[in-house]
């Protein structure tokens, strides 16, 4: 079985996670903590970063967005839909969802490795002004919620548990659509809610 290693507060694993549940492909979890430097993590992603899904015959694939194809390839096309146009739809929801975490990431980072006096703020604020754009542009037309989803809808729910998780009562304020969005998936999807960030 390939073993996923991740953090369960990752938004990038939880993506994964929950595209690996919904395709019906079993991996078994290995928790890692980037920070140990784990040998495990490294052999198998140089650059010591997560998600990392690690094949039967010992290949590695790391990056979110390149194991999310594997997956997809590996599920004949469950995650992303053959439809030219319907697929460039879910591309581009799921890049979306990735820059926001970006953002949010980076400021998470900002804060853990520098001592206070030097946080730089105006960095910080540059982060949420992009963060805030991308949210206000989802909730005016958040994403339907159709009985198939793609890649795109499990990026944003990633996304939005680990704003959740990092940012809460601050990303969810003028935001009810969007709010009201993630409810929706938890409960039209309940065996993805436990790959959500925690």
């Amino acid at each position: 079985m390939p073993k996923l290693l991740y953090a369960s507060s990752s938004p990038y694993s939880s993506k994964v996670r929950m595209a690996a549940l919904y395709a019906g492909i079993a991996v078994d979890l290995v928790p890692i903590k980037t920070e140990d430097k784990p040998a495990e993590l490294i052999s198998a992603n140089p650059l010591g970063k997560i998600p990392v899904l690690v094949l039967d015959d010992g290949r590695s694939i790391h990056d979110s967005r390149a194991i999310t194809q594997h997956l997809n390839r590996a599920s004949r096309n469950l995650l992303l839909p053959r439809n030219a146009d319907k697929r460039l739809e879910a591309e581009v929801l799921e890049a979306l969802a990735d820059g926001i975490c970006d953002c949010a990431l980076s400021m998470v980072y900002e804060r853990r490795t520098r001592p206070d006096e030097m946080v730089y703020q105006p960095w910080l604020d540059r982060q949420w002004t992009k963060i805030t754009a991308a949210l206000d542009l989802l909730n005016a037309n958040p994403p339907k919620l159709p009985k198939k989803i793609t890649l795109g809808q499990l990026a944003l729910r990633a996304c939005l548990g680990y704003l959740s998780l990092r940012f809460a009562g601050k990303w969810e304020k003028g935001r009810g659509r969007l709010t009201r969005w993630a409810v929706r998936f938890d409960e039209k999807f309940p065996e993805l809610r436990v790959a959500v960030p925690a």
